[in-house]
């Protein structure tokens, strides 16, 4: 059914406010129409209508323009919102913001109907007799926080599991996993691990710190880009601007390595259809070519890298004549490729899900930064890997910590990270101890022991309680900000939310979560505010923090995340702890309290300069930066780069300016440079691991080091520069554990970075692979590769649960199942799409969920474009949508896009949400057809290669 077009009376006005031309002013003056400027270009003719402007109010209230960030990707573009007796009327895209310079995709065009949703969660609910019934926030807190009491008394902390969100500010984010400690529990994730936890294991591991190393704006000065696993043209849609300025000013050269013809592969210089799963044979296949020409940069490797001789080793293996047998790229195509990146420096490599998603994700994008090692392209302005990231804040809530494996900043979860944290809160370190389970598991506390994986949390419910490395099964199940059609196995989910005692759905839309399962009791439905109704930081994909004014005061009965937080925390009985150096102000922790305490605390990555004060500087003067460097041109913030790209060094007072480029050091380190981090020792097996004749600008050491430490200040005659204060705190501690800041401001002051001057490793010797190898997928229909390039053998314990690998493989189901299935992005809509498929605006670009399948499958099979299939995956859950027959996609390869929710195995769910609460547009969830698969070392899902079968369905 067709979605009714809002009519012009309900059309947003806009009138200018002081910042030059309004939107709708500019939109006239471009000839364009006023409702078309979100989908310009994306709907077809019949689509397009003639808007007419509502009359502009000349009385009234004044309009107040309020400054936020987008709420979708993690670009960071600035919005103005036009405010009028407290109803946002209107938005303009940010001309004089840094990232997005006036441009916005259809999303971001959008974002004003998030603060006034029709189809928002108004008020707390609750699941009684298959009724949804509406609940005080007292009474909901009060049963929700005592079912949670008795499961921790009957099953212990572990067995309620906290899953927040990558929507969250900074300050909720960091909030959160402080909330989950002190419940105590390692039971906490979020979204990153499954979009991007391979890219944080995978480049952390290779040269310190696992984000993204330059910035989009920096993508200007490239020279040849790959893109790889990335389709920014429909996911990152003001990110492809970028990129395309790179073409137009450098001619730089662009090569799109993808399953499927994407829009972004239509930009693209050359294009190369990859077999889905093979991305390390394919760099492989690259390097091959780059070392049998002595194309790389011998000299950098030389100074910077270790074990580029052993991934020499396994690269001599991959003749292309082998690399087209397994990627089914030519060697004509390779050595093109391959030519274009060598002679075209610097060149940057881009990839997003497509090359995480997989069981070998950490291994691809190991392979990734090796090529730009290869190349000498990293520490480069126009080089170094651009690593776009999915959600609004995704890079800063896992900079925070909300993750089962480490506490805010990366720390771990040792006792020396714990004792840090728990200096930092000032709580005493035994309670926090007492708080968690005291059984030891396979000699493992706990409490320093890795919590259940947010992609493995359905396994925490179903699994036999004796083969998990915890007290009893997961039974509460907290879903804060998250969408579980995201994940996969969404067979098995339904039956893990049925096996709980408890649902809680914390989001301002109801979620797939809610709908899905027959339960009948047992859920509730608590209304979380969007970020347009809050305020704080958030932190783009390059690193840069920025600051969100609040736009308008809380609708319905929504509250924020962190007052929700306080009145749980209240109710269980730890808010004491949790406050103690935060001001509360009618119920709602103070942002700018909460801003400092991280700041206290954050040493490893640089989170300690940016305080609020800053930040908000720099929000209020987004028109002094430069566009391509992101560096303050005059003004107040001179000199500074935009949000203090992390690492910002020591404390706001010695006012870092942030650093733009990762282990850059043409910069000194106080203006921004970096070495690569000394992370992994000193050396190894007689081998040297530090950096040889290469340090950044003024280092005062003319070579490598190890972190600095009191013991390394001491031995380098440094100690004085510290202050008498300054001692007190440093004695005994290390750069990262220092609280006063001042062994990082001496080590600074000499010219170095205080973590150190080290080699990159190309092969890191603590994971599974070493170097790492092409592994076939566990659902491949290539049994000819399966016993060259095997999986793994199945482990007993990781992430606390054991993990198939060797016996899914062994298992031939290519002939009952001969189709090769991936999934992407839209660029209509966001994640689980909950949010964007109730927005009216985004629903009537895309209303169908659908299947890509090339013209040959369809036909041999026997439907036509348009028709309604079932699409099987190989362990039995199936979907039932549209298909669009399509050479975008191979033959034997078919596409589903992952944003659909509020359909299950055929059935319509649209009558189990709350009344008026159903999103505009519903659709399979294509991960009910998608598998079992597990990297081993992040545990990130597998959505991007298994098996399925399709056919047409019948009436």
């Amino acid at each position: 059914m067709r979605l009714t077009k809002k009519s012009d009376s309900c059309a947003a006005t806009s009138k200018t406010s002081g910042l030059g031309l309004s939107r709708r002013r500019f939109l006239q003056n471009s000839g364009i129409a006023a409702g078309g400027v979100a989908t310009v270009g994306m709907m077809a003719p019949g689509m397009m209508q003639q808007a007419k402007a509502a009359a502009v109010p000349t009385t009234g209230a004044p309009i107040e323009v309020k400054r936020t960030i987008c709420t979708h990707c993690s670009v960071g573009c600035g919005v103005y919102a036009e405010v009028q007796n407290g109803v946002w009327t209107g938005q303009e895209p940010a001309f004089d913001h840094p990232f997005n310079l006036g441009a916005h995709c259809a999303k971001g065009a959008a974002v004003r109907e998030h603060g006034h949703g029709d189809r928002r969660l108004k008020y707390p609910m609750k699941l009684v007799d298959g009724e949804w019934k509406k609940v005080t926030w007292a009474q909901a807190i009060d049963e929700v926080g005592d079912r949670m009491l008795k499961v921790r008394e009957e099953s212990g902390p572990d067995s309620v599991y906290w899953l927040g969100s990558a929507k969250f500010s900074n300050e909720q984010a960091y909030l959160f996993r402080k909330y989950a400690a002190l419940w105590g529990t390692n039971n906490v994730d979020h979204q990153a691990r499954i979009c991007h936890s391979t890219t944080v294991a995978g480049v952390a591991n290779t040269w310190g710190y696992g984000a993204m190393t330059n910035s989009f704006n920096d993508i200007h000065f490239s020279k040849s880009i790959l893109l790889i696993g990335s389709n920014p043209a429909e996911a990152h849609p003001v990110a492809m601007q970028h990129i395309l300025r790179a073409k137009e000013r450098n001619k730089a050269h662009i090569i799109c390595v993808d399953p499927r013809f994407t829009r972004t592969a239509a930009h693209a210089n050359e294009y190369i259809r990859i077999r889905p799963g093979s991305d390390v044979a394919f760099v492989w296949g690259l390097l091959w070519h780059i070392f049998e020409n002595g194309w790389e940069d011998k000299q950098f490797i030389q100074q910077r890298v270790y074990g580029m001789d052993e991934v020499r080793e396994e690269v001599s293996k991959w003749t292309p004549e082998e690399v087209e047998r397994v990627t089914s790229v030519t060697g004509e195509q390779m050595h093109r490729a391959a030519r274009e990146l060598a002679e075209n420096r610097p060149g940057t490599i881009i990839w997003c899900m497509g090359g995480t998603q997989h069981t070998t994700g950490n291994n691809n994008t190991r392979a990734y930064c090796i090529l730009m090692l290869a190349l000498g392209n990293m520490g480069v302005s126009g080089g170094g890997t651009n690593i776009f990231r999915g959600h609004d804040n995704v890079q800063g809530a896992t900079d925070l910590g909300v993750l089962s494996h480490t506490l805010p900043g990366y720390y771990g979860l040792s006792d020396g990270a714990w004792k840090h944290w728990a200096k930092v809160w000032d709580v005493d370190m035994e309670w926090i101890k007492n708080r968690f389970d005291q059984n030891v598991y396979r000699k493992l506390k706990p409490m320093n022991d890795k919590g259940i994986p947010v992609s493995r949390w359905i396994d925490g419910v179903l699994e036999d309680k004796d083969r998990i490395d915890q007290n009893d099964n997961l039974r509460v199940m907290v879903c804060w900000g998250h969408a579980v059609n995201s994940q996969t196995r969404g067979v098995e989910m339904k039956k893990a939310i049925e096996n709980l005692d408890t649902l809680v759905i914390i989001d301002p839309y109801p979620t797939h979560a809610a709908v899905m399962s027959d339960r009948k009791d047992g859920i509730y439905l608590l209304p979380a505010c969007t970020q347009f109704e809050t305020y704080g930081s958030v932190t783009a994909s390059n690193r840069s923090i920025q600051w969100r004014d609040q736009v308008i005061e809380p609708l319905f009965d929504s509250k924020p995340d962190h007052e929700i937080m306080n009145l749980l925390a209240t109710k269980l009985g730890f808010s004491e702890q949790l406050f103690k150096n935060i001001e509360v102000k009618n119920d709602q922790p103070v942002i700018e309290d909460i801003t400092r305490e991280f700041n206290k605390g954050m040493w490893t990555i640089g989170y300690t300069g940016q305080s609020p004060e800053r930040l908000k500087l720099h929000q209020k003067n987004w028109h002094t930066f430069n566009y391509d460097t992101l560096q303050g041109e005059g003004g107040p913030i001179s000199g500074e780069y935009y949000g203090m790209p992390w690492p910002c060094w020591g404390t706001a007072e010695q006012g870092h300016p942030g650093t733009p480029i990762l282990y850059d050091t043409s910069k000194t380190v106080a203006e921004g440079g970096l070495t690569f981090r000394a992370r992994f020792g000193v050396e190894r097996e007689g081998e040297n691991l530090l950096a040889e004749n290469s340090f950044s600008k003024d280092s005062d050491i003319k070579d490598g080091y190890p972190e600095f430490s009191d013991k390394l200040l001491k031995k380098l005659g440094w100690w004085d520069d510290l202050s008498a204060a300054e001692k007190v705190q440093a004695e005994g501690k290390n750069w990262k554990t220092d609280l006063s800041g001042g062994i990082q401001r001496v080590a600074i002051k000499h010219g170095c970075s205080p973590f150190g001057n080290a080699k990159a490793r190309a092969v890191v010797w603590t994971f599974p692979d070493k170097v790492p190898l092409h592994r076939e997928p566990l659902y491949s229909s290539r049994r000819d590769l399966v016993s060259k390039y095997p999986t793994w053998d199945d482990a007993e314990s990781i992430y606390r649960l054991p993990t198939l690998y060797k016996s899914i493989q062994d298992k031939d189901l290519s002939e009952k199942y001969p189709i090769t299935m991936t999934s992407g992005r839209l660029v209509e809509y966001e994640g689980g799409g909950e949010e964007t498929r109730s927005n009216p605006w985004l629903a009537e670009l895309q209303q169908e969920m659908f299947v890509e399948v090339n013209p040959v499958d369809a036909n041999n099979i026997g439907f036509r474009d348009g028709d309604d299939v079932w699409v099987e995956g190989a362990e039995g859950g199936k979907v039932l949508v549209k298909a669009l027959v399509t050479r975008r996609v191979a033959e034997g390869v078919v596409f589903m896009p992952f944003h659909f929710g509020g359909r299950f195995q055929g059935k319509n769910l649209t009558d189990k949400y709350p009344k008026g609460a159903a999103p505009y547009v519903t659709g399979e969830a294509a991960n009910t057809a998608f598998t079992y698969g597990y990297d081993p070392v992040t545990q990130m899902q597998e959505t991007k290669v298994t098996l399925c079968r399709i056919n047409k369905a019948t009436a």
